[in-house]
């Protein structure tokens, strides 16, 4: 029982309107996953870091269930990202990417690494979330992540990938970037025909849409007061997720809707602090509460 996550490990500057800026906000894609699946199930991570990469975020993920063995520790810089929100925090610009230790990071899995039932292949080059894939020993689910800059500078490698991936979480700009269809619905389709039965369309602030094999489920999103800080709420949910199913060990179709909402819940408390703070300081406790409410949030009462 084990989910085994990779893909980016961040130091970010953030800028918000309104609030100012946050320096030294730890993010990345296997940072976010692996702190979230964490809180249901082992986890098993893979990324590089440099000497700078704080040891109480490392510290801080062991002592949520997840094994750093597969964290190289490289000479040089961590992976920074600096980022300037807008005043609504819907959408967000670069405005300079390091990739630093993060370049040359090729994925190889420790030995106790390779039966992981559950994988999840964050947001990093499809040939290597594809070398991912030829170490692991048959898993019973392989997710994965993917954004705008490989659906067009690797679309070859990206779709040679995609039969291999069984759930395909991608945000709705990229998921009508890669399938070239409008409506959500024709979206979801023309991602299964490239290759995985199960896709889950992020919306942000409107939820989330599932389609399995035939099947199209929609949970809306948590309904947050105030968004503090959305870095990483993609990546929350999808560990979340992951990390739910594993701990079950139930891959069947409600599963997979119970895990949205799981993952919607615990994203909503991502948002809500900067950086990882409001997922490390996640309880089960909190995520139920919150998963409780989506049954009161969509539950109506049947005329006689």
């Amino acid at each position: 029982m084990s989910v085994l996550v990779v893909g980016s490990m961040a130091i970010d500057t953030v800028e918000f309107a309104g609030t100012g800026e946050r320096r030294e906000v730890v993010g990345g894609s296997a940072t976010f996953a692996s702190m979230a699946a964490g809180l249901y199930t082992d986890v098993r991570m893979v990324g590089v870091v440099g000497k700078d990469f704080p040891t109480a975020t490392l510290d801080a993920l062991k002592q949520r269930r997840v094994d750093t063995t597969g964290v190289q520790v490289a000479e040089g810089e961590t992976f920074r990202w600096h980022g300037r929100y807008s005043p609504d925090l819907s959408s967000r610009e670069s405005l300079a990417t390091h990739l630093n230790v993060f370049e040359h990071f090729r994925p190889t899995l420790p030995e106790s690494y390779r039966d992981s039932r559950v994988v999840l292949l964050g947001n990093i080059h499809p040939t290597l979330q594809a070398e991912v894939l030829d170490q692991a020993k048959s898993p019973q689910l392989v997710a994965a992540d993917t954004m705008n800059f490989w659906i067009h500078g690797t679309p070859k490698e990206l779709h040679a990938l995609l039969p291999r991936v069984g759930l395909l979480i991608i945000n709705e700009e990229e998921a009508r970037d890669l399938s070239g269809q409008r409506s959500v619905v024709r979206v979801g389709r023309a991602l299964q025909a490239l290759g995985p039965r199960r896709i889950v369309v992020k919306q942000g602030e409107y939820g989330a849409w599932l389609f399995d094999g035939d099947e199209v489920f929609h949970a809306p999103a948590y309904p947050v007061e105030q968004v503090v800080d959305p870095t990483g709420a993609g990546d929350t949910f999808a560990g979340a997720m992951l990390g739910y199913l594993d701990a079950y060990g139930d891959f069947s179709p409600s599963a997979f809707r119970r895990a949205v909402v799981h993952g919607s819940a615990l994203a909503s408390l991502c948002v809500e602090h900067y950086g990882t703070d409001g997922v490390h300081g996640a309880t089960r406790d909190r995520v139920g509460a919150r998963v409780r409410a989506f049954a009161r949030l969509v539950h109506a009462e049947h005329d006689e």
